[in-house]
């Protein structure tokens, strides 16, 4: 399967980057303990061609980092996308992000609004997945000392540009297979990557809100907020 090949490359590029930077504590690839649920999403979900790939940031601690699934809100990714499988433990663990796989029992915010939104929608994930699909630009979660999130934009300008490469190569290969017509950053962060990543290739690539708690705009009505934004630049 060509995003399988995409996300097993992706994979062993970012593990072989090294992050020296102090606030870095932990680092988490998905990918790699989470790798098969993660290859029964892109079984399910991956194949043929999408009008809209929509790109998130990187794993949050409860969703891809416990599910490998982009958004992977536990409840979500067992009761709607229809995936639970094995998820094995990174080599390293965060005493404070533990990682329990689909026994999980935090939920992920952002993807219960998103995928409850798609839910809401298209009523079943086949009908969501015939159109669309999700992606997330990085695989890597990075934790501090305080378990607190650092996300990839708050690197040193070194690392992310090793880290960038190889995520804008995955991207860029990924919207080679599934040809559509909009790429859709979920968030500014994910827009800028996708323009750099997808220079030269014959896209329209947009913005939609985050749905993440920690924005007020997100926390009034995201759902409706995004509809009108897909609206307008969809048709």
């Amino acid at each position: 399967m060509v995003l399988l090949d995409i996300a097993n490359a992706l994979s062993d590029a970012v593990d072989a980057l090294s992050f020296e930077e102090p606030a870095i504590a932990c680092i988490y690839n998905p990918l790699r303990y989470a790798m098969t649920p993660h290859a029964e999403y892109l079984r399910k979900y991956g194949t043929g061609r999408k009008r809209v790939v929509l790109v998130g940031m990187n794993p949050g601690p409860w969703g891809m980092v416990q599910t490998g699934i982009p958004f992977g809100d536990v409840s979500m990714v067992k009761n709607w996308l229809g995936i639970d499988e094995q998820v094995h433990s990174p080599q390293r663990i965060h005493p404070k992000r533990p990682v329990t796989g689909f026994s999980c029992t935090r939920s992920e915010v952002s993807g219960t609004r998103l995928w409850g939104w798609a839910k809401a929608r298209f009523g079943t994930p086949e009908r969501f997945f015939e159109h669309y699909f999700v992606h997330n630009y990085c695989p890597l979660a990075f934790m501090e000392e305080s378990g607190k999130n650092l996300t990839p934009d708050k690197l040193t300008q070194a690392s992310k540009r090793a880290l960038f490469e190889c995520c804008d190569h995955a991207l860029a290969s990924t919207v080679r297979a599934l040809a559509p017509a909009h790429v859709i950053g979920i968030g500014a962060f994910a827009e800028t990557r996708a323009l750099q990543a997808l220079k030269g290739i014959d896209i329209k690539v947009g913005r939609i809100l985050h749905p993440s708690p920690a924005s007020p705009l997100a926390n009034a009505n995201w759902a409706q907020t995004v509809d009108q934004q897909l609206a307008d630049q969809l048709g």
